[in-house]
């Protein structure tokens, strides 16, 4: 593991701070000779959700040595013809993806979208230089109870629809409040892209926000879904996740009753008897309508938005 100090130099960038270490890489913040700032994302030795040290403390101290306190990490998912394996990416995997995130982000034009300003190697690792967004995560607004917007969530659906329909970005793939920056200006940006190595079947998400491990734009609905109802509950819809089985093909009567039994979660207005109506309905279609898209999304919420 690269590991990077205060005030070390690395290529044309000076290390100022530590940031945030996720599944599969830290971050830190770092200056250029014009003084200006941006993220580096450094790829870990392996990682992958559950193979994430949690030994430390988790508290409101960032460190490299600890998971951050408000990451809820990707897992490394591998699909193959009997389904899916969930297991941990070595060094030369993680240099893979970082590369590959770094070509992703450099097709993605949107304000909506963390930049991707260049990518060098150091020490024979690839170092991805990010924009650096000031602001809080969804994350960390949902921690502190502030005010959520549900103006943030229609213009993510509409920014992914523009990637995807000017062939940019097909889909996020790990959409979670970890993953959402809202600036101090109230405009919203995604992070973090899921990192994918098609050719080999490799896709790195979240489970808990992508339970059946989908890799196209219903993941992203679903996973809004999932935000959605955790901020009117406090609680996830799903905590055996992903579906077992996710990555094989369904239609056989014991997979029909395994999805039905699945998406039987607790209706929203059970755990809190204040949830609009027509919003659990959004909730619904989400996570449980397979053919309801961005588009219909975002009908949906200018409809709400609109009655509100």
């Amino acid at each position: 593991m690269i590991k990077l100090e205060v005030g070390e130099k690395i290529g044309p960038y000076r290390v100022t701070e530590f940031i945030a270490r996720g599944g599969f890489s830290l971050v830190y913040l770092a200056e250029d000779q014009k003084g200006d700032t941006y993220a580096l994302k450094v790829g870990d030795v392996a990682g992958g959700g559950r193979y994430v040290t949690r030994f430390l403390e988790i508290t409101n101290q960032r460190r490299p040595e600890g998971i951050s306190p408000d990451e809820t990490p990707a897992e490394a998912i591998f699909f193959r013809n009997d389904g899916v394996r969930i297991d941990f990416l070595d060094v030369h995997e993680i240099d893979e993806l970082i590369r590959g995130e770094a070509e992703l982000l450099r097709g993605g034009k949107s304000p909506n979208l963390v930049k991707v300003h260049d990518c060098f190697r150091h020490e024979g690792r690839p170092i991805a230089v990010l924009d650096y967004l000031r602001g809080k995560t969804l994350r960390e607004k949902i921690r502190a109870l502030e005010g959520i917007r549900l103006n943030w969530f229609l213009t993510i659906v509409r920014s992914l629809k523009k990637l995807r329909a000017s062939g940019q970005l097909d889909y996020h793939g790990d959409l979670k409040p970890e993953n959402l920056i809202i600036k101090p200006s109230g405009s919203v940006v995604m992070l973090d892209p899921a990192m994918r190595a098609d050719g080999r079947g490799v896709i790195t998400t979240t489970p808990h926000y992508n339970p059946f491990l989908l890799r196209d734009s219903k993941a992203d609905v679903m996973a809004i879904g999932v935000m959605l109802y955790e901020i009117l509950t406090g609680v996830l819809p799903f905590d055996e996740v992903p579906w077992q089985y996710a990555g094989r093909e369904q239609g056989g009567e014991v997979e029909r009753l395994s999805l039905s039994y699945f998406l039987s979660y607790t209706p929203p207005k059970h755990l809190n008897p204040n949830t609009p109506e027509f919003l659990a309905r959004i909730v619904y279609r989400c996570l449980t309508v397979q053919d309801y898209g961005l588009d219909e999304l975002e009908n949906d919420l200018v409809d709400f938005l609109r009655k509100d």
